[in-house]
Protein backbone atom coordinates (compact mmCIF):
# COMPACT_ATOMS: atom_id res chain seq x y z
CA UNK A 1 0.00 0.00 0.00
CA UNK A 2 1.61 3.90 -0.74
CA UNK A 3 1.15 5.89 2.34
CA UNK A 4 0.46 9.53 0.85
CA UNK A 5 2.47 11.78 2.93
CA UNK A 6 0.12 14.84 4.15
CA UNK A 7 1.18 18.46 2.40
CA UNK A 8 2.96 21.07 5.04
CA UNK A 9 0.13 23.82 5.65
CA UNK A 10 1.18 26.43 3.65
CA UNK A 11 2.57 29.33 5.63
CA UNK A 12 0.75 32.52 6.32
CA UNK A 13 2.09 36.58 6.48
CA UNK A 14 2.57 36.96 10.34
CA UNK A 15 5.74 37.64 12.74
CA UNK A 16 7.05 34.23 12.07
CA UNK A 17 7.16 34.93 8.19
CA UNK A 18 7.46 38.65 7.49
CA UNK A 19 8.87 38.31 3.49
CA UNK A 20 5.52 37.59 2.50
CA UNK A 21 4.02 40.67 3.63
CA UNK A 22 4.73 42.90 0.78
CA UNK A 23 2.92 40.36 -1.58
CA UNK A 24 0.63 40.23 0.88
CA UNK A 25 -0.17 44.13 1.36
CA UNK A 26 0.23 44.83 -2.82
CA UNK A 27 -2.78 41.87 -3.57
CA UNK A 28 -0.05 39.54 -4.91
CA UNK A 29 -0.44 37.30 -2.26
CA UNK A 30 -3.20 34.48 -2.24
CA UNK A 31 -4.51 31.96 0.14
CA UNK A 32 -4.53 29.37 -3.19
CA UNK A 33 -1.19 30.05 -3.48
CA UNK A 34 0.44 31.53 -0.80
CA UNK A 35 4.02 29.79 -1.86
CA UNK A 36 3.84 31.62 -4.89
CA UNK A 37 6.55 34.15 -5.82
CA UNK A 38 5.12 38.03 -6.74
CA UNK A 39 6.24 40.18 -9.34
CA UNK A 40 7.55 42.25 -6.73
CA UNK A 41 9.52 38.78 -5.12
CA UNK A 42 11.24 38.66 -8.89
CA UNK A 43 12.32 42.32 -9.63
CA UNK A 44 14.24 42.15 -6.30
CA UNK A 45 15.71 38.71 -6.65
CA UNK A 46 16.87 40.21 -10.35
CA UNK A 47 18.26 43.09 -8.52
CA UNK A 48 20.34 41.26 -5.50
CA UNK A 49 21.68 38.71 -8.11
CA UNK A 50 23.19 41.61 -10.22
CA UNK A 51 24.32 43.83 -7.29
CA UNK A 52 26.21 40.62 -6.57
CA UNK A 53 27.58 40.56 -9.78
CA UNK A 54 28.84 44.03 -9.56
CA UNK A 55 30.42 43.35 -6.55
CA UNK A 56 31.99 39.81 -7.66
CA UNK A 57 33.53 42.07 -10.80
CA UNK A 58 35.10 44.78 -8.76
CA UNK A 59 36.45 42.47 -6.54
CA UNK A 60 38.38 40.70 -9.41
CA UNK A 61 39.75 44.49 -9.88
CA UNK A 62 41.12 44.18 -6.52
CA UNK A 63 42.02 40.64 -6.58
CA UNK A 64 45.68 39.65 -5.99
CA UNK A 65 45.51 37.23 -8.66
CA UNK A 66 48.52 38.86 -11.04
CA UNK A 67 47.73 37.05 -14.05
CA UNK A 68 44.18 36.81 -15.14
CA UNK A 69 42.12 34.49 -17.01
CA UNK A 70 44.04 31.23 -15.34
CA UNK A 71 42.17 28.56 -14.59
CA UNK A 72 42.24 29.97 -10.79
CA UNK A 73 40.74 33.40 -11.85
CA UNK A 74 37.89 31.46 -14.14
CA UNK A 75 36.78 29.41 -11.08
CA UNK A 76 36.94 32.90 -9.01
CA UNK A 77 34.77 34.09 -12.04
CA UNK A 78 32.19 30.70 -12.13
CA UNK A 79 32.12 30.56 -8.04
CA UNK A 80 31.05 34.61 -8.34
CA UNK A 81 28.36 33.98 -10.85
CA UNK A 82 27.20 30.77 -9.24
CA UNK A 83 26.72 32.47 -6.02
CA UNK A 84 24.88 35.37 -7.03
CA UNK A 85 22.15 32.75 -8.65
CA UNK A 86 22.09 31.00 -5.86
CA UNK A 87 20.55 34.32 -4.34
CA UNK A 88 17.16 33.21 -6.08
CA UNK A 89 16.70 30.76 -3.78
CA UNK A 90 18.25 32.87 -0.58
CA UNK A 91 14.80 33.18 1.06
CA UNK A 92 13.81 29.52 1.31
CA UNK A 93 17.62 28.34 2.61
CA UNK A 94 18.86 31.58 4.50
CA UNK A 95 21.22 29.66 7.03
CA UNK A 96 22.31 27.39 4.62
CA UNK A 97 23.06 29.34 1.46
CA UNK A 98 24.77 32.05 4.16
CA UNK A 99 27.06 29.46 5.10
CA UNK A 100 27.70 27.68 1.91
CA UNK A 101 28.78 31.35 0.69
CA UNK A 102 30.20 32.37 4.09
CA UNK A 103 33.18 29.32 3.18
CA UNK A 104 33.64 29.56 -0.01
CA UNK A 105 34.22 34.53 0.41
CA UNK A 106 37.15 33.15 2.67
CA UNK A 107 38.76 31.70 -0.69
CA UNK A 108 37.25 33.34 -3.56
CA UNK A 109 36.37 36.92 -2.88
CA UNK A 110 33.39 37.24 -5.71
CA UNK A 111 31.57 35.18 -3.30
CA UNK A 112 31.71 38.20 -0.59
CA UNK A 113 28.68 40.15 -2.31
CA UNK A 114 26.55 36.80 -2.39
CA UNK A 115 27.57 36.54 1.21
CA UNK A 116 26.51 40.25 2.78
CA UNK A 117 23.44 40.00 0.75
CA UNK A 118 22.47 36.78 2.08
CA UNK A 119 23.29 37.68 5.50
CA UNK A 120 20.69 40.32 5.29
CA UNK A 121 18.39 38.34 4.07
CA UNK A 122 18.53 35.96 7.26
CA UNK A 123 18.41 39.01 9.49
CA UNK A 124 14.99 39.61 7.69
CA UNK A 125 13.72 36.18 7.74
CA UNK A 126 14.89 33.91 10.69
CA UNK A 127 14.88 34.97 14.19
CA UNK A 128 17.67 37.06 16.40
CA UNK A 129 19.32 34.27 17.59
CA UNK A 130 21.13 32.40 14.33
CA UNK A 131 21.40 35.85 12.88
CA UNK A 132 23.70 36.89 15.52
CA UNK A 133 25.77 33.31 15.52
CA UNK A 134 25.86 33.70 12.11
CA UNK A 135 26.93 37.41 11.88
CA UNK A 136 29.75 36.61 14.36
CA UNK A 137 30.96 33.68 11.93
CA UNK A 138 31.27 36.27 9.26
CA UNK A 139 33.22 38.24 11.21
CA UNK A 140 35.36 35.58 12.15
CA UNK A 141 35.48 34.82 8.17
CA UNK A 142 36.65 37.86 7.46
CA UNK A 143 39.91 37.83 9.58
CA UNK A 144 40.45 34.30 7.30
CA UNK A 145 39.77 35.26 4.12
CA UNK A 146 42.19 38.62 4.06
CA UNK A 147 44.89 36.51 5.22
CA UNK A 148 44.69 34.07 2.81
CA UNK A 149 43.71 36.66 0.19
CA UNK A 150 46.16 39.87 1.19
CA UNK A 151 44.84 43.30 -0.92
CA UNK A 152 48.06 44.56 -0.22
CA UNK A 153 51.21 42.52 1.24
CA UNK A 154 53.48 45.24 0.89
CA UNK A 155 51.44 47.40 3.76
CA UNK A 156 50.29 45.33 6.55
CA UNK A 157 48.01 48.05 7.63
CA UNK A 158 46.11 47.46 4.62
CA UNK A 159 44.57 44.26 6.21
CA UNK A 160 43.35 45.77 9.53
CA UNK A 161 41.71 48.30 6.90
CA UNK A 162 39.99 45.51 4.83
CA UNK A 163 38.86 44.08 7.96
CA UNK A 164 37.15 47.07 9.67
CA UNK A 165 35.28 48.04 6.38
CA UNK A 166 34.36 44.39 5.81
CA UNK A 167 32.78 44.47 9.08
CA UNK A 168 31.39 47.36 8.89
CA UNK A 169 29.33 46.52 5.92
CA UNK A 170 28.49 43.42 7.81
CA UNK A 171 26.80 44.47 10.94
CA UNK A 172 25.49 47.26 8.44
CA UNK A 173 23.83 44.60 6.42
CA UNK A 174 22.81 42.80 9.52
CA UNK A 175 21.55 46.05 11.41
CA UNK A 176 19.63 47.24 8.09
CA UNK A 177 18.02 43.60 7.71
CA UNK A 178 16.69 43.38 11.88
CA UNK A 179 15.46 46.60 11.43
CA UNK A 180 13.52 45.47 8.38
CA UNK A 181 12.27 42.21 9.65
CA UNK A 182 10.98 44.71 12.94
CA UNK A 183 8.77 47.12 10.75
CA UNK A 184 7.33 44.30 8.80
CA UNK A 185 6.83 42.48 11.89
CA UNK A 186 5.00 45.93 13.25
CA UNK A 187 3.12 46.28 10.08
CA UNK A 188 1.66 42.62 9.99
CA UNK A 189 0.69 43.12 13.98
CA UNK A 190 -1.06 46.19 13.43
CA UNK A 191 -2.83 44.71 10.17
CA UNK A 192 -3.92 41.24 12.09
CA UNK A 193 -5.04 44.37 14.78
CA UNK A 194 -7.16 45.53 12.19
CA UNK A 195 -8.65 42.80 11.11
CA UNK A 196 -9.84 41.48 14.48
CA UNK A 197 -11.36 44.83 15.39
CA UNK A 198 -13.47 44.69 12.25
CA UNK A 199 -14.26 41.10 12.75
CA UNK A 200 -15.11 42.27 16.51
CA UNK A 201 -17.18 44.47 15.26
CA UNK A 202 -19.17 42.79 12.80
CA UNK A 203 -19.67 40.76 15.56
CA UNK A 204 -21.43 43.56 17.72
CA UNK A 205 -23.46 44.90 14.78
CA UNK A 206 -24.75 41.08 14.14
CA UNK A 207 -25.10 40.73 18.07
CA UNK A 208 -27.29 44.32 18.22
CA UNK A 209 -29.22 42.87 14.82
CA UNK A 210 -30.15 39.71 16.94
CA UNK A 211 -31.13 42.14 20.31
CA UNK A 212 -33.48 44.55 17.92
CA UNK A 213 -35.14 41.09 16.52
CA UNK A 214 -35.60 39.49 19.63
CA UNK A 215 -37.09 42.81 20.87
CA UNK A 216 -39.25 43.34 18.16
CA UNK A 217 -40.31 39.66 18.49
CA UNK A 218 -41.22 40.23 22.31
CA UNK A 219 -43.18 43.64 21.27
CA UNK A 220 -45.12 41.94 17.97
CA UNK A 221 -46.06 38.34 21.12
CA UNK A 222 -47.42 40.57 23.08
CA UNK A 223 -49.58 42.59 21.02
CA UNK A 224 -50.45 40.10 18.76
CA UNK A 225 -51.18 37.52 21.49
CA UNK A 226 -53.49 40.04 23.14
CA UNK A 227 -55.95 41.34 19.64
CA UNK A 228 -55.91 37.58 18.21
CA UNK A 229 -57.68 36.48 21.64
CA UNK A 230 -59.40 39.41 21.94
CA UNK A 231 -60.11 38.43 18.01
CA UNK A 232 -60.90 35.22 18.48
CA UNK A 233 -63.28 35.42 22.04
CA UNK A 234 -65.24 37.33 19.63
CA UNK A 235 -65.59 35.64 16.56
CA UNK A 236 -66.60 32.93 18.93
CA UNK A 237 -69.09 34.39 20.08
CA UNK A 238 -70.92 34.91 16.77
CA UNK A 239 -70.47 31.63 15.95
CA UNK A 240 -72.22 30.63 20.03
CA UNK A 241 -75.02 33.34 19.34
CA UNK A 242 -76.24 34.03 16.51
CA UNK A 243 -79.45 34.84 17.34
CA UNK A 244 -77.89 37.94 19.24
CA UNK A 245 -79.48 41.68 19.20
CA UNK A 246 -78.58 43.02 15.94
CA UNK A 247 -76.82 46.24 17.91
CA UNK A 248 -74.69 43.34 19.85
CA UNK A 249 -73.91 41.96 16.36
CA UNK A 250 -72.75 45.15 15.13
CA UNK A 251 -70.61 46.20 17.95
CA UNK A 252 -69.02 42.69 17.80
CA UNK A 253 -68.24 43.05 14.24
CA UNK A 254 -66.93 46.14 14.64
CA UNK A 255 -64.45 45.00 17.43
CA UNK A 256 -63.23 42.26 15.16
CA UNK A 257 -62.81 44.56 12.13
CA UNK A 258 -61.07 46.83 14.40
CA UNK A 259 -58.59 44.24 16.43
CA UNK A 260 -58.22 42.26 12.76
CA UNK A 261 -57.35 46.07 11.05
CA UNK A 262 -54.92 46.93 14.12
CA UNK A 263 -53.48 43.47 13.86
CA UNK A 264 -52.17 43.98 9.97
CA UNK A 265 -50.95 47.26 11.07
CA UNK A 266 -48.53 45.37 13.53
CA UNK A 267 -47.98 42.58 11.49
CA UNK A 268 -47.27 44.91 8.56
CA UNK A 269 -44.99 47.08 10.79
CA UNK A 270 -42.73 43.96 11.98
CA UNK A 271 -42.56 42.05 8.54
CA UNK A 272 -41.10 45.47 6.98
CA UNK A 273 -38.08 45.96 10.09
CA UNK A 274 -37.12 41.87 9.24
CA UNK A 275 -36.95 42.32 5.76
CA UNK A 276 -35.04 45.53 5.67
CA UNK A 277 -30.70 44.03 5.30
CA UNK A 278 -30.00 47.23 7.69
CA UNK A 279 -33.35 46.17 10.13
CA UNK A 280 -35.23 48.57 8.70
CA UNK A 281 -34.45 51.34 11.20
CA UNK A 282 -35.43 51.41 15.02
CA UNK A 283 -39.41 49.96 15.40
CA UNK A 284 -41.47 52.72 16.30
CA UNK A 285 -43.27 51.71 19.50
CA UNK A 286 -46.59 53.12 20.24
CA UNK A 287 -46.17 55.28 23.61
CA UNK A 288 -48.01 53.89 26.81
CA UNK A 289 -49.18 55.32 30.20
CA UNK A 290 -50.30 53.92 33.17
CA UNK A 291 -53.62 55.67 31.96
CA UNK A 292 -53.83 53.56 29.47
CA UNK A 293 -54.07 49.97 31.73
CA UNK A 294 -57.87 50.87 32.33
CA UNK A 295 -58.72 50.57 28.97
CA UNK A 296 -56.52 47.27 28.65
CA UNK A 297 -58.44 46.27 31.60
CA UNK A 298 -62.07 47.03 29.81
CA UNK A 299 -60.74 45.40 26.80
CA UNK A 300 -60.74 42.62 28.33
CA UNK A 301 -63.84 43.07 29.84
CA UNK A 302 -65.52 43.03 27.06
CA UNK A 303 -64.11 39.04 26.19
CA UNK A 304 -66.47 38.09 29.33
CA UNK A 305 -63.66 37.93 31.81
CA UNK A 306 -64.23 39.35 34.99
CA UNK A 307 -61.31 41.25 36.08
CA UNK A 308 -60.83 43.24 39.41
CA UNK A 309 -58.43 46.11 38.95
CA UNK A 310 -56.72 48.35 41.95
CA UNK A 311 -54.30 50.81 41.17
CA UNK A 312 -51.90 52.67 43.76
CA UNK A 313 -49.25 54.40 42.54
CA UNK A 314 -47.54 57.48 43.44
CA UNK A 315 -46.40 59.84 40.97
CA UNK A 316 -47.87 58.04 37.96
CA UNK A 317 -47.96 60.97 35.55
CA UNK A 318 -43.89 60.93 35.89
CA UNK A 319 -43.52 57.31 35.14
CA UNK A 320 -41.04 57.00 31.73
CA UNK A 321 -42.55 55.73 28.84
CA UNK A 322 -40.08 52.72 28.80
CA UNK A 323 -41.71 51.53 32.30
CA UNK A 324 -45.05 52.20 30.99
CA UNK A 325 -44.38 50.24 28.06
CA UNK A 326 -42.79 47.40 30.17
CA UNK A 327 -45.89 47.34 32.53
CA UNK A 328 -48.54 47.34 29.99
CA UNK A 329 -47.05 44.48 28.01
CA UNK A 330 -46.61 42.41 31.39
CA UNK A 331 -50.34 43.41 32.14
CA UNK A 332 -51.28 42.23 29.19
CA UNK A 333 -49.79 39.22 28.22
CA UNK A 334 -50.80 38.25 31.95
CA UNK A 335 -54.50 38.87 31.00
CA UNK A 336 -54.10 37.10 27.88
CA UNK A 337 -53.10 34.02 29.87
CA UNK A 338 -55.85 34.16 32.10
CA UNK A 339 -58.51 34.50 29.47
CA UNK A 340 -56.78 31.16 27.08
CA UNK A 341 -56.28 29.16 30.13
CA UNK A 342 -58.92 30.22 32.57
CA UNK A 343 -61.43 32.14 30.65
CA UNK A 344 -64.19 31.58 33.78
CA UNK A 345 -61.62 32.83 36.18
CA UNK A 346 -62.01 36.12 38.33
CA UNK A 347 -58.58 37.97 37.72
CA UNK A 348 -57.10 40.01 40.21
CA UNK A 349 -54.63 42.65 39.46
CA UNK A 350 -53.16 45.01 41.70
CA UNK A 351 -50.58 47.93 40.37
CA UNK A 352 -48.42 49.66 42.98
CA UNK A 353 -45.24 51.15 44.19
CA UNK A 354 -43.54 54.80 43.50
CA UNK A 355 -40.30 56.61 42.44
CA UNK A 356 -39.35 55.23 46.07
CA UNK A 357 -39.76 51.82 45.49
CA UNK A 358 -40.44 51.18 42.20
CA UNK A 359 -43.82 49.81 40.54
CA UNK A 360 -45.19 46.16 41.48
CA UNK A 361 -47.78 44.53 39.11
CA UNK A 362 -49.87 41.47 40.47
CA UNK A 363 -51.80 39.37 38.40
CA UNK A 364 -54.23 36.48 40.09
CA UNK A 365 -56.52 33.70 38.89
CA UNK A 366 -58.17 30.49 40.29
CA UNK A 367 -56.20 27.55 38.07
CA UNK A 368 -58.28 25.08 35.87
CA UNK A 369 -61.33 27.23 35.28
CA UNK A 370 -63.17 26.43 31.95
CA UNK A 371 -65.42 28.68 29.97
CA UNK A 372 -69.06 29.57 30.94
CA UNK A 373 -72.07 28.04 29.49
CA UNK A 374 -72.59 29.99 26.76
CA UNK A 375 -69.34 30.83 25.82
CA UNK A 376 -65.92 29.76 23.84
CA UNK A 377 -63.03 28.97 24.80
CA UNK A 378 -60.08 30.91 23.73
CA UNK A 379 -59.10 29.59 20.12
CA UNK A 380 -55.91 30.71 20.38
CA UNK A 381 -53.27 27.72 21.35
CA UNK A 382 -50.28 28.72 23.79
CA UNK A 383 -46.65 28.37 22.46
CA UNK A 384 -44.87 28.85 25.58
CA UNK A 385 -42.93 32.09 24.58
CA UNK A 386 -45.29 34.49 26.70
CA UNK A 387 -43.36 33.56 30.63
CA UNK A 388 -40.02 33.45 28.69
CA UNK A 389 -40.70 36.65 26.61
CA UNK A 390 -41.73 38.69 30.18
CA UNK A 391 -38.90 36.91 31.48
CA UNK A 392 -36.54 38.69 28.91
CA UNK A 393 -38.18 42.01 29.32
CA UNK A 394 -38.18 41.91 33.11
CA UNK A 395 -34.60 41.23 33.29
CA UNK A 396 -33.49 43.60 30.36
CA UNK A 397 -35.68 46.37 32.75
CA UNK A 398 -33.70 45.12 35.64
CA UNK A 399 -37.00 43.62 37.49
CA UNK A 400 -37.89 40.77 38.96
CA UNK A 401 -40.44 38.07 38.01
CA UNK A 402 -42.32 35.52 39.85
CA UNK A 403 -44.73 33.07 38.39
CA UNK A 404 -46.30 29.74 39.45
CA UNK A 405 -49.02 28.51 41.59
CA UNK A 406 -49.87 29.67 45.40
CA UNK A 407 -50.88 27.68 47.88
CA UNK A 408 -54.67 28.83 47.30
CA UNK A 409 -55.17 26.98 44.28
CA UNK A 410 -54.08 30.31 42.15
CA UNK A 411 -51.88 31.29 39.45
CA UNK A 412 -49.90 34.43 40.31
CA UNK A 413 -47.97 36.37 37.98
CA UNK A 414 -45.59 39.12 40.39
CA UNK A 415 -43.34 41.76 38.50
CA UNK A 416 -40.97 44.54 40.14
CA UNK A 417 -39.44 46.94 38.11
CA UNK A 418 -37.31 49.58 39.05
CA UNK A 419 -38.62 53.57 37.97
CA UNK A 420 -35.53 54.88 36.37
CA UNK A 421 -34.19 58.32 37.94
CA UNK A 422 -34.10 61.14 35.55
Amino acid sequence: MTRVKAAAPSPRPGPDNPSMLPARLSGDWTDDDPGRRSARDWAVDLLCVLVSLAIGALTLLISPIDDPFTPIWWISVVIGVLASLSLMVRREFAVTLTLILMVLSTVFMTAGGGTVIALFTTAVHRRTRPVVLLTLLALVSTLVQYQAQPVDPDTPQSYWIAVVIDSLLLVLAVGWGMAVRARRQLVVSLAERARRAETEQELRVGQARLRERERIAREMHDALAHRLSLLSMHAGALEFRPDMPEDQLSKAAGVIRATAHQSLLDLREVIYVLREPDGGGDLQLPKVTLDDLATLVEETRQTGTTVVFQERVEAAEEASAPLCRNVYRVMQEGLTNARKHAPAATVHVELWGGPEAGLTLELRNPLLAGPPPGRPAAGVPGAGYGLAGLAERVALAGGRLEHGRTVSDEFRVRVWLPWPSE
